[in-house]
């Protein structure tokens, strides 16, 4: 039997959007029926519509869907997508490889002995710590594994990210500024990497992948096939690569547009050709 592929999908402002990343540019009248995913302190936090809902339903019968987030286990615990629930996830950007909800502890030994050959965690975090200004208005540990500062960009000093990564990168760590985060993470801890143990794991020989931001660089660069939407970090890079498409919808219309993508991939669609 033919081996059906795997599909890694990002989550925030690839599959699933804020209120403030919807960029509904229709009449209301004419607005798409949303369906809410993410419940957060008793407030609807995250969407995608009805049409990419059945279309990830889709999906899931015809490959192995798995999401793939920077998010933490416990952050992407609040995140319900429709259809059952997904055999294998991926989350602090590769860090957590979870099996049918629960972090794998094989993976996690691997992840630990990979990131032993970068500087440690707390030297990163006291870096970043004695560098940060008012403009600093949060510095968060994610897994115990990398650090992220939210940041008011409006007051960001000019070169300070480049300035961060400059120290960060002979101690074996990128930095990466998207939207209102500043993340410092070990060079080994990719997306990437759990998606091959994914692909290893149910014998799969063809991985699919979507993503918006710069942490999903690596992802779509190592899929077969790869679509991101016409937002975000990557987009406003001007990030491209042979396999990789864009939709041509912003906002929660291109998760739409890009699931149903995928889904024409996995069921009509040579995967030797383009999206």
């Amino acid at each position: 039997m033919t081996p059906v592929p795997v599909v890694c999908l990002d989550l925030d402002r690839t599959v699933i959007y804020s209120p403030a990343a919807l960029a509904l540019s229709t009449p209301d009248h004419e607005a798409p029926r949303l369906l809410c995913v993410e419940v957060y302190r008793g407030v609807p936090l995250s969407f995608l519509t009805e049409r990419a809902a059945a279309a990830l339903r889709r999906l899931q019968e015809t490959a192995v869907v798995v999401p793939t987030t920077t998010r933490t286990p416990e952050q992407l615990a609040r995140v319900h997508l429709p259809g059952p629930q997904a055999r294998y996830a991926i989350a602090a950007n590769g860090g957590h490889l979870l099996v049918d909800g629960v972090p794998d502890m094989g993976w996690s030994a691997v992840v630990r002995e990979r990131l032993s050959s970068c500087a440690p965690l707390a030297d990163v975090r006291a870096h970043l710590r004695a560098r940060s200004g008012g403009f600093v208005l949060n510095l968060r540990t994610a897994s115990d594994l990398f650090v992220y500062a939210v940041v008011d960009r409006t007051a960001l000093p000019p070169g300070w990210v480049d300035e961060l990564a400059a120290w960060c990168d002979p101690h074996g760590w990128t930095v990466s500024l998207q939207g209102r985060k500043v993340y410092a993470v070990p060079r080994p801890l990719t997306k990437s990497a759990a998606a091959r143990e994914v692909l290893a794991r149910v014998g799969a020989d063809t991985l699919l992948a979507a993503g918006d931001s710069l942490l999903d660089a690596d992802l779509l660069a190592a899929a077969d096939r790869a679509i991101r939407p016409a937002h975000g970090e990557l987009h406003d890079a001007g990030f491209a690569l042979g396999h990789l498409s864009v939709t041509a919808a912003r906002g929660v219309a291109a998760g739409e547009e890009l699931l149903e993508a995928l889904l024409a991939v996995v069921t009509t669609v040579p995967v030797s050709g383009r999206l």
